[in-house]
């Protein structure tokens, strides 16, 4: 699976909202200096955010955007689906009743990716901004970050009477 910027620049808005809007608007230019994303490009990802009731607009001086939900309610899989990034690994359109191959058939890895698709989909929606936030989403894969690595020792190998 290939997220495109759109779903990874929206999900670093957010988590940057999350984690600098104390519940208060927030300023889309403040966002985008501070995660390196275009102004316009993020006013066209709030606009499907708001649309899709992730995040609340205030107008006027001291006016920008807000979690609509906070961050415990926003879940990442959310976020994504609200800027129209599908998320499948599947080269299918899942509104097709046809394949991906040149006959329409389906591809012989169909189910592996549609599965791969759905867990993907599962893992997300089990993240929140707030996991983000509090940095709760790492699992083996971080296990050995910020760890030291004590110095390999060699054991003694014992060899039995069948070698």
């Amino acid at each position: 699976m290939r997220l495109s910027t759109k779903g990874r620049y929206a999900v670093m808005a957010m988590v940057d909202l999350a984690m600098h809007g104390d519940g208060k608007p927030m300023a889309l230019a403040a966002i985008a200096e501070r995660q390196d994303i275009s102004l316009s490009y993020l006013e066209q990802l709030f606009a499907k955010l708001k649309r899709n009731a992730l995040v609340k607009s205030v107008r006027g001086p001291g006016g920008g955007y807000m979690l609509a939900h906070g961050p415990d309610g926003t879940r990442i899989s959310d976020i994504i689906l609200a800027v129209n990034e599908p998320i499948s690994v599947t080269r299918c359109d899942p509104q097709s009743p046809h394949g991906c191959t040149k006959t329409k058939m389906r591809c012989s890895t169909h189910d592996l990716w549609t599965e791969l698709s759905n867990q993907i989909h599962l893992f997300l929606n089990s993240v929140t901004l707030a996991d983000v936030v509090n940095r709760r989403v790492l699992g083996t894969s971080g296990r050995f970050m910020n760890v030291d690595i004590p110095e390999a020792v060699e054991l003694p190998i014992a060899v039995s009477a069948a070698e």
